[in-house]
């Protein structure tokens, strides 16, 4: 059955360990694990080693790959340098990845987005469907996040507002759904 892979990139505005990064680093355990918490999730990117002080650009991601970052991505890539933020995960279907990304823990940070993070002209996030076993790599999710700057919505990269089913057809945008008392 297939499944969705999301990945997110975002610039920060100060390298990572500087205090002013300290609210959205301290943030970033409680979103990992509401994301493990929620419906839906099926994996996520994580380092298979375990080091301290070292840029995910330095890391062993097992079968995620080697650590990419979007083309346009120009600033550092040592642990004092490296300010972007970024994300890849696996989801059952579209619904529980919005459901996730718009609610709760998630919420909260697109809230707060700008105190830590800089404008990117770029996609922010990809929605792609990958094969029952098939994991994506960081540097296909790169791809993904470039193929969608470049040519908006496709079955091969999209977002939210112009999903796509996995037979690659077009489907309505994915919106909060509407609870029963506000019906």
């Amino acid at each position: 059955m297939p499944r969705v892979a999301l990945t997110t990139f975002a610039l920060m505005k100060q390298p990572y360990d500087h205090p002013d990064m300290a609210e959205f680093e301290e943030n970033i355990s409680v979103m990992f694990q509401g994301a493990e918490a929620a419906p839906g999730f099926i994996t996520r990117a994580r380092p298979v080693d375990d080091l301290d002080d070292v840029s995910n650009f330095d890391r062993d991601w097992g079968v995620w790959g080697t650590f990419a970052v979007p083309r346009s991505y120009t600033l550092g890539r040592t642990y004092n340098t490296d300010q972007r933020a970024s994300t890849l995960s696996l989801w059952v279907d579209l619904r529980t990845a919005f459901e996730y990304s718009y609610n709760g823990v998630h919420r909260h940070a697109l809230n707060r987005r700008h105190a830590w993070m800089l404008p990117w002209a770029d996609a922010s996030y990809a929605l792609w469907w990958v094969g029952d076993e098939e994991i994506p790599t960081w540097t296909d999710a790169c791809a993904r996040l470039d193929h969608l700057t470049d040519h908006g919505s496709t079955p091969h990269a999209f977002d939210f507002r112009h999903p796509f089913d996995a037979e690659d057809r077009p489907i309505p945008a994915i919106r909060p759904q509407r609870s029963e008392a506000s019906a």
